[in-house]
């Protein structure tokens, strides 16, 4: 038995974000080992939990995998630790197609708990309503507790905890309002001066919750029996991957990374000269627009990138990924394998879930991105794409050689994306 939970909300904007990495680094403070899991596709929140708590934060997605893939990965991230809480996406009941893939989907999904958020920003007693309404609308949820954020006094929490007590909801707590409590800028990067940011406000979003929410009463009402599914054992290739990460590059999935089931080793675009020896180069997503600078200085690792793709070497590449192999980003020079200009000029925010079907291959992923490319040759794409209405979607997917890149996030956990060269 150990505490494991879901911090769900009545919508997004709610304060998940503060609550889940104040809870997180209020427990780490005390020595417990704490699990982050992520609903959903978000690679951002899930480097705000590693800050947080020292671990990589999972993603549990059920659009991108299966039922039983999502069991399988909260079993055995949850092992080692002592307690695993699961930071919902949008509103509690808001998923890709209803309520499928929902935070509640995935909470139903797990049979874990949920802890509702509940914004009480110019409300009182009213809450009463909608808590009675969030925690009866699906009686396969169990919604153990609530919290409610922003909250402007000790008299206005009175009303609040009465709400609580006449539909018979266990009230586990509060956040005060507080104009410091604002979540770090998403499209910060990883800068030093970024963490240091980052840092700030988990510190005080822990010390918050630390002395407004009851976290001993939480983490007993939270107990479940975790029952481990078995994992699918897979046999180790002889090969190496090298893997991107770095300021600039870090959109990455963990459980992608394990099932390349080959030997990983790390590098960086922006610091390193050279690739390592390595039979699949994979440049994942991140921030290459905030380093561009960076990136077009380092023309040894730019020229070292274009000289693997013309002598055939296998590499994948994923939205900036894809944006680094471009010819250029708003001017600054990238490595040239595809005759694309990237720009953030005029940007606006492109995503979706996707299903992606090459001739030989189908994937699941994630298309999130404000920047805009022009080909300058027609490049035709390898594969069709597809949003969860199942309508033809134009993003492109190109190859070069051996070089595969797009901006959609591909999730390969439940496949094999060597596939993609057969």
């Amino acid at each position: 038995m150990k505490p494991s939970f879901m911090i769900a909300a009545t919508s997004s904007g709610s304060g998940k974000t503060t609550l889940s990495l104040g809870l997180m680094r209020a427990l780490t403070n005390r020595n417990i080992v704490v699990q982050p899991f992520k609903c959903g596709p978000d690679y951002i929140d899930t480097q705000y939990h590693r800050i947080s708590t020292g671990r990589d934060s999972v993603n549990l997605d059920l659009f991108m995998s299966s039922e039983r893939h999502v069991k399988e990965l909260f079993g055995r991230y949850s092992e080692s630790a002592d307690v695993s809480i699961i930071e919902g996406a949008m509103g509690m009941f808001d998923g890709f197609d209803g309520m499928n893939g929902s935070a509640a989907d995935i909470a139903r999904t797990l049979d874990v708990p949920v802890v509702l958020l509940i914004n009480a920003a110019s409300t009182s007693f009213s809450v009463a309503a909608t808590i009675y309404g969030f925690t009866r609308f699906c009686p396969d949820v169990k919604v153990t507790g609530v919290i409610f954020n922003r909250v402007a006094s000790e008299n206005h929490y009175a009303f609040l905890k009465e709400a609580c007590e006449i539909i018979n909801v266990v009230n586990l707590g509060y956040i005060r309002k507080n104009e410091s409590l604002q979540t770090p800028s998403r499209h910060l990067g990883l800068s030093l001066d970024s963490l240091s940011e980052i840092e700030r406000f988990v510190d005080a979003a822990a010390k918050e919750v630390g002395s407004t929410v009851d976290i001993n009463g939480l983490l007993e009402a939270t107990m479940i029996d975790c029952r481990q599914m078995p994992s699918v054992v897979q046999s180790k290739r002889n090969l190496t991957v090298a893997v991107a990460r770095d300021e600039a590059f870090n959109f990455i999935y963990p459980a992608n990374v394990e099932r390349f089931n080959a030997n990983i080793v790390y590098f960086s675009p922006l610091h390193d000269k050279a690739i390592p020896k390595a039979d699949l180069v994979y440049l994942p997503g991140g921030y290459p627009e905030l380093y561009a600078d960076d990136l077009e200085e380092n023309r040894e690792m730019r020229t070292a990138i274009k000289n693997f793709a013309e002598k055939d070497g296998k590499i994948l590449a994923e939205c900036g990924g894809m944006i680094y192999l471009s010819e250029e980003i708003n001017g600054k020079k990238m490595c040239g394998v595809f005759p694309l200009k990237a720009s953030m000029k005029n940007a606006r925010l492109k995503l979706g879930y996707r299903r992606v079907k090459f001739d030989n291959f189908e994937i699941s992923g994630h298309e999130f991105h404000y920047s805009d490319t022009l080909d300058l040759s027609g490049l035709p794409s390898v594969a069709q794409q597809y949003n969860i209405r199942s309508e033809k979607v134009a993003t492109p997917v190109y190859r070069y050689k051996n070089v595969f890149a797009g901006y959609t996030h591909f999730y390969w956990a439940e496949t094999d994306i060597f596939k993609l060269w057969e």
